[in-house]
């Protein structure tokens, strides 16, 4: 989604040096991602589990499995986190029920290690999701909701973290615009609402999410 980009992230990977190019996925050829130093895989509409409609769904799972076996950094944003679920043999299944709006996340002790460490006291952090995925074997759960308790994890070479750390208020005007129709369907959903929470929590989930990448990119990529 071109309004669903890297936010914050951006100007963090070019202080380190790093050329950002974004492929569209289902119309762009994947192959310049096998390639990159840094992959991450932003989010979108669509569900893991849809691969028989949106055939780029099981090229990009494949994808990401080649790169985490070579040791190739990955980080995943809400559908991003739950491809990497899948790429390591992980279910992705709708969650029965829809976080969307600012909404705080409880980290594990792990969580509390790691990264994320930057997210408590509970951080109120922007979801836009309706699935879920369940935990990979051998990851690290860092982080949960009460909905949803699969939220955060890590994995040898991989972040994927099912909220959004990478929004800034002006970011998430776009998002009310392309998803406007998602909006208008959710009961208990408004753009007034979204707009004045996004008002409060922005600015502090900017701080915050500055460091929490800041970190993750100091310890994984090249």
């Amino acid at each position: 989604m071109a309004f669903e980009d890297l936010g914050i992230l951006e100007p963090l990977l070019r202080r380190r040096g790093f050329d950002v190019s974004y492929l569209e996925a289902g119309v762009d050829t994947l192959g310049p991602a096998s390639r990159a130093d840094l992959l991450i895989v932003l989010g979108g509409p669509i569900g893991v589990y849809e691969a028989d409609k949106y055939p780029f769904v099981t090229d990009e799972i494949r994808l990401i499995e080649r790169r985490l076996a070579r040791g190739r950094p990955v980080l995943g944003i809400c559908l991003g986190a739950q491809l990497i679920a899948a790429a390591l043999g992980a279910r992705v299944y709708p969650a029965g029920v829809k976080e969307l709006g600012w909404f705080p996340i409880a980290l594990t002790e792990a969580g509390r290690r790691s990264c994320l460490k930057y997210l408590a006291p509970p951080r109120r952090v922007l979801h836009w999701h309706g699935d879920t995925f369940d935990l990979p074997m051998g990851a690290t759960l860092l982080a949960s909701t009460k909905p949803v308790a699969n939220q955060a994890f890590q994995a040898p070479g991989a972040l994927a973290l099912q909220f959004h750390a990478e929004v800034d208020a002006k970011g998430v005007e776009r998002w009310l615009i392309g998803h406007a129709c998602e909006i208008s369907g959710t009961k208990g959903v408004s753009v007034p609402g979204l707009r004045a929470a996004t008002k409060r929590h922005a600015p502090r989930l900017v701080t915050a999410g500055r460091k929490l990448f800041d970190r993750w990119l100091a310890e994984e990529s090249p």
